[in-house]
């Protein structure tokens, strides 16, 4: 009976810490890269990715520009340890070959292991990270999250539905944009006719987000408005042609419109910032950039998103 009791409670230990006997990869909202989480993690909900009921074992999910995987693929190759001096090893996942680095630190004074992975998604460089306090080590043992990791998948999108709804507003108009892709869970969507592959900058696309620390005084708003169109990343020899206070739905905004080059092609476009201020120091950010001889097609899709955006109710 003694063995009978002692095999029973390996195949039990088994279950719990085996990802491998669970059926599919968990994605965590907005992100293509999901995994078979171990028992006892679940949604996190502050963060993208994993995390115990206590938060004490956290694994973070997100997604990497396409160049990052090649540079650890680089380092890798020629021998040189990351810059907290441990060397990357090989993983093969169910998404294709990853690069894993396991190294002890401390959470304040309490002992924790880390672990990190980063995979090729093509178009994207998927990375997971994991933190586990010493007290949780039996359950999230070295060997476990090897082979939670291993069970990294690669989904081609995520559902716009899905992506959509994170988004601290409604968004009932697309303009039959043909790509839609999370920028920053729950933050920030971005709208384009173009896609990693081709390029997005050569043809119309848009961002949708917030912008925190608006002002609530309009004598503010104006010097609020430049200020953050002048920080719309990737425009060069940029020129203000319109700014100026508007109304969206009823609701206090201002129009900032720019004309500038882009890309390393240097292609002309003209760029749109709308800012529809609310309740609260945050704003609603709307930017809309097109190649400049197809902005006259394109802003009127730019202002029907615009105005089918709709504030949650809380």
């Amino acid at each position: 009976m003694k063995q009978i009791a002692r095999l029973l409670s390996a195949f039990l230990l088994a279950v719990i810490v085996s990802p491998a006997l669970a059926a599919d990869p968990v994605y965590p909202p907005g992100v293509r890269i999901g995994m078979v989480p171990l028992v006892g993690l679940a949604s996190a909900r502050s963060f993208t990715g994993f995390e115990t009921e206590d938060h004490t074992v956290r694994v973070l999910v997100t997604e990497l520009p396409a160049a990052a995987y090649s540079e650890v693929e680089n380092t890798f190759k020629a021998g040189v340890p990351t810059n907290a001096g441990v060397k990357p090893e090989t993983l093969e996942t169910t998404a294709g070959k990853a690069y894993y680095t396991v190294e002890t630190g401390r959470d304040g004074t309490t002992p924790v292991r880390r672990y990190s992975m980063i995979l090729s998604g093509g178009t994207f460089s998927g990375f997971v990270a994991m933190q586990v306090p010493e007290n949780a080590a039996r359950i999230y043992s070295d060997d476990a999250v090897r082979q939670m990791f291993a069970s990294a998948a690669i989904r081609k999108d995520v559902p716009v539905a899905e992506q959509l709804g994170l988004l601290p507003f409604k968004t009932s108009e697309l303009s039959d944009f043909k790509t839609v892709r999370t920028l920053a869970p729950g933050a920030a969507v971005m709208l384009a006719d173009g896609n990693e592959e081709s390029g997005i900058e050569t043809a119309p696309f848009m961002v949708l987000g917030l912008v925190a620390s608006a002002p609530d005084k309009p004598d503010d708003r104006a010097r609020f408005a430049q200020q953050t169109a002048g920080l719309i990343p990737g425009l060069r020899d940029s020129k203000v042609t319109v700014s100026e206070p508007i109304r969206i739905d009823g609701a206090p905004g201002y129009e900032t419109r720019i004309d500038a080059v882009t890309g390393k092609d240097n292609t002309p476009v003209t760029v749109v910032q709308w800012l529809r201020f609310g309740a609260g120091n945050t704003a609603i950010r709307v930017i809309g950039s097109a190649p400049r001889d197809e902005w006259a097609k394109a802003f009127p899709r730019f202002r029907a998103v615009r105005d089918g955006i709709q504030t949650r109710a809380p």
